[in-house]
């Protein structure tokens, strides 16, 4: 049960001290955008560098951006321990995954809501982890969609009928209300921005989600 705050709730003024806030989390999740595949522009390349230079956890960045093809593998070796590309942007999702594999990070896919999981498992063979959406990807402090956990479930069946270790990551209003749901339909990466970052103690915060984590698996 792994928990991954998202930064963008956090103090983009601030980042170090805001990584370091987070320092028992299993990961700082870092979302990529380029105001193109989603509506809203946020870091690239060198903040992700830079990042990677003073983060006391490793980076997993969600690449919500046209032509990952062209980009993933820099992330990697930028510094990122995990890259998530989108299905819907990704032209060539084998060589990309396997691009980002050769640079030294983790591969992952991800699945906008409307997205369905059946035409892209085949794909499990090239990655690492498998993002489902539970938003509409652009913006954080969005409402938690039940409707995916349909989905999280076909994903982990998927995965458990292939074997092998492939995590399941879900990302968008996930809290302390929702993160049972999510264990229960199979996740075990969650990714949690406003619940953490709007915590006093963002660390008690992160705690506290991975023993209600803990506390749903069966």
């Amino acid at each position: 049960m792994q928990i991954c705050p998202s930064i963008l709730s956090a103090d983009f003024a601030n980042l170090e001290r805001e990584l370091h806030r987070i320092a028992e989390a299993d990961w700082a999740h870092v979302d990529v955008m380029d105001g193109h595949f989603v509506p809203n522009l946020t870091l690239g390349l060198p903040v992700v560098e830079a990042l990677a230079r003073v983060s006391p956890v490793p980076l997993d960045c969600h690449l919500m951006i046209d032509d990952p093809d062209r980009w993933a593998a820099g992330y990697a070796e930028a510094g990122a321990a995990s890259v998530t590309f989108h299905v819907e942007a990704v032209r060539d999702a084998v060589a990309t995954a396997r691009s980002v594999r050769a640079a030294g990070a983790r591969a992952a896919f991800a699945l906008k809501p409307g997205t369905p999981f059946a035409p892209y498992a085949d794909l499990l063979a090239e990655v690492d982890m498998v993002l489902v959406m539970t938003v509409e990807p652009g913006f954080g402090g969005q409402s938690f969609m039940d409707d995916q956990m349909a989905k999280v479930r076909e994903v982990r069946q998927a995965v458990e009928r292939r074997g092998g270790q492939i995590w399941v990551q879900v990302d968008g209003g996930v809290s302390a209300d929702t993160i049972g749901r999510c264990v229960e339909a199979g996740a075990d990466v969650f990714v949690a921005g406003s619940a953490v970052y709007g915590a006093e103690d963002a660390g008690a915060q992160v705690r506290a989600l991975r023993d209600l984590a803990a506390g749903h698996r069966h």
